[in-house]
């Protein structure tokens, strides 16, 4: 298992948890996903591009890991991702030579696996 897996993994139980204390906010952040990331005039894969951009700029390890899988199970292709993050990069700085290099290990790790799995 790789390390964006075990991210993921290690965010199920509090996750879980948390869902269940308030879980009016969750489904509404849940339908609101749904909605943001259908298809429509953007593609699903670009919208996980463009969420992993965000994820690097957000420095947030479990949305870095959330997004790269769902890239990967979306069809976007090692080129997209790392042209993505170049731009992660431009707009982010510093922070995104850290974070991006993680990501697109994240994707790696994921593309690899077919992005199989839970999102």
């Amino acid at each position: 298992m790789g390390e964006a897996q075990e991210i993921l993994n290690g965010l199920r139980e509090p996750v879980r948890g948390l869902r269940s204390a308030a879980p009016e906010a969750w489904s509404g952040f849940a339908a609101m996903h749904g909605a943001a990331m259908a298809d429509g005039v953007i593609s699903r894969r670009l919208k996980e591009l463009i969420a992993l951009a965000i994820a690097v700029t957000r420095e947030c390890d479990g949305c870095i890991a959330s997004h790269a899988k769902a890239a990967a199970r979306h069809g976007a292709s090692r080129e997209e991702v790392a042209e993505t993050l170049s731009v992660a990069l431009l707009m982010n700085g510093g922070p995104a030579t850290v974070y991006g290099p993680r990501a697109f290990a994240a994707f790696e790790e994921f593309a690899a696996g077919a992005g199989t799995g839970v999102d």
